[in-house]
């Protein structure tokens, strides 16, 4: 771990967003802090786990935001599954506040492509949520799952607050997941049409060594033509 974050430091990100950090906050805590890192957000299982655990780890981490990473699909079949997850999300919300942080959650394909009344299963969800709980769009798996991810992140608004950014082929191998702005993914557009939220570059995988598409997705949205 140490090894990876002083990498991404060295590549130039002052940000990272862990997973899987409760049962090693402390160690990742003193890492962040010796490679001049922070994580504003982080992934927990908040529906599922420990939630003073992860709250106090958030905590110890700097983290301000939890994300939620994932519902299975199989609860996102009805306009009532889905207002059952809104308000698991909203409970939690109101609990987490508490603690000073607050709570989002993060989409893969299923909730774009599993439509709901004519409309994609996430903006469903966000019909319900309550006004502090944000989302983080993975805009390459909105795309997967049959998103117009700029028209899709225009209707959501303000709620999104952070992207996944990615690029790839547009399929499910992730293994075809490449740097940012070297897919098919219409990478400037979804950007103009959040250009305050925050972005993380993620790789589900990748067929070499895995920092180059992560050194090349920096340059590219650090520099100038990332909204040319």
């Amino acid at each position: 771990m140490e090894g990876t974050l002083a990498r991404v430091a060295e590549l130039g990100y002052r940000t990272v967003e862990p997973y899987g950090f409760v049962n090693r906050a402390e160690r990742m805590a003193e890492a962040l802090t010796e490679y001049g890192l922070s994580a504003p957000t982080a992934h927990a299982a908040l529906l599922r786990d420990d939630r003073a655990a992860i709250y106090a780890a958030a905590r110890r981490l700097g983290v301000t935001t939890v994300i939620v990473p994932m519902v299975n699909a199989e609860h996102w079949q009805t306009a009532d599954d889905i207002k059952s997850i809104a308000q698991d999300l909203n409970r939690v919300a109101a609990e987490a506040a508490d603690h000073g942080l607050t709570v989002g959650y993060h989409n893969h394909h299923f909730e774009l492509e599993l439509k709901v009344d004519g409309g994609h299963a996430l903006e469903v969800l966000a019909d319900h949520l309550a006004d502090e709980v944000i989302l983080e769009v993975d805009t390459y798996w909105a795309a997967v799952g049959g998103a117009d991810v700029p028209v899709l992140l225009t209707r959501l608004g303000d709620r999104v607050t952070a992207l996944h950014m990615k690029d790839g082929d547009r399929s499910m191998n992730n293994k075809a997941q490449v740097a940012v702005g070297d897919g098919v993914i219409p990478v400037k557009d979804i950007l103009a049409a959040a250009p305050t939220a925050l972005r993380v570059v993620e790789l589900d995988d990748f067929e070499g060594d895995i920092f180059d598409p992560v050194a090349k997705s920096f340059r590219f949205l650090s520099g100038k033509d990332a909204l040319a």
